[in-house]
């Protein structure tokens, strides 16, 4: 039988038995304490500038009234959804929207994989670094001058019909930003020469990370430079490849307004006005808050559910997934 000093030891061994898992999950915390003190920054500008602003959102479900505020404002339920759905403009909007996006993601995505691949076989260093750097520089272009080259070169005395011009394609000049059947081609063609250097950057980063050794075996092995790349290079980088699909599948209704708003006009809304330009013009000009708020949160709910489908297709058939 246990003396009453030995029984009063084992009680008071209990308490510091259960401190101890809690020290060593502190433990990574304190060592780690000063990347964690960089990560707050982030995390306070996602917590102000991202979740902050959800709560707004409410406004879709009344009648919004910036005297009344957003509480005191009167319920309108699902109202405002309704009149968007049953409006001209839904069918016209979700499908320039799709199509703009579609197009974007079917003809960029691939160049910068493909931009990607043809820079890592370059082995000359100094004409690499060129090709890299002019491949980068519309990226770092403003907006408001790209959107002008864009105009200047497509007027009718611009660069480009001087050039089909020359070469005998038209014969008289085609004014390309007031034919609706133009907007999406010169959308798509400039987002490709404004970003496919810059989307490169993440791929050759992944390309880096390939180990050398399998390379070197496959030159054994007698595999060619094609080969190599079929059955290295791209496996290689394939997990990054998806992750990145998985995410441009997530935003696949958020197209850029800003372009479009700067190169689109009224005679090019058949197929240039998305969600995001209409949501600006009620949302801002007309000052229709509460309508286009629910037109902004069901194209929210629509890009989440893409995400979400597009990431459980990518865990079932493959081993990469965002969560």
């Amino acid at each position: 039988m246990a003396s009453p000093t030995e029984v009063e030891k084992i009680g008071s061994a209990k308490p510091a038995m259960r401190k101890k898992p809690m020290l060593s999950r502190m433990k990574p915390l304190i060592a780690n304490r000063y990347l964690y003190l960089m990560l707050l920054p982030v995390i306070l500008y996602f917590i102000i500038f991202e979740y902050k602003p959800m709560y707004g959102a409410i406004i879709a479900f009344k009648d919004f009234n910036p005297y009344q505020g957003i509480w005191d404002s009167p319920w309108a339920g699902f109202k405002h959804f309704q009149r968007f759905f049953e409006s001209y403009y839904f069918w016209r909007l979700l499908k320039n929207t799709f199509l703009m996006s579609f197009y974007s993601l079917i003809v960029i995505f691939p160049a910068s994989i493909t931009f990607a691949l043809l820079l890592n076989e370059i082995r000359i260093k100094a004409f690499k670094s060129v090709v890299q750097t002019i491949s980068y520089l519309p990226h770092f272009i403003s907006l408001i001058v790209i959107c002008g080259m864009i105009i200047d070169f497509t007027k009718p005395d611009g660069i480009i019909n001087g050039l089909l011009q020359a070469i005998g394609v038209i014969q008289e000049p085609i004014q390309f930003l007031i034919l609706p059947e133009w907007f999406r081609t010169i959308y798509v063609g400039s987002g490709l020469w404004q970003s496919v250097g810059w989307n490169s950057i993440i791929y050759l980063a992944a390309l880096s990370g390939i180990n050398p050794s399998l390379y070197e075996a496959a030159v054994v092995d007698g595999a060619g430079r094609w080969k190599q790349l079929i059955h290295i290079t791209i496996p290689g980088i394939m997990p990054t490849v998806l992750i990145l699909l998985i995410l441009n599948v997530g935003t696949l209704l958020n197209v850029g307004w800003d372009k479009i708003i700067l190169l689109y006009n009224p005679a090019t809304y058949d197929t240039a006005d998305v969600i995001s330009t209409f949501v600006y013009r009620r949302g801002i000009m007309e000052a229709d808050y509460s309508f286009s708020a629910a037109v902004g949160l069901f194209n929210s709910v629509i890009n989440f559910s893409l995400l979400v489908i597009a990431n459980r297709i990518s865990r079932k058939t493959t081993e990469s997934s965002l969560w």
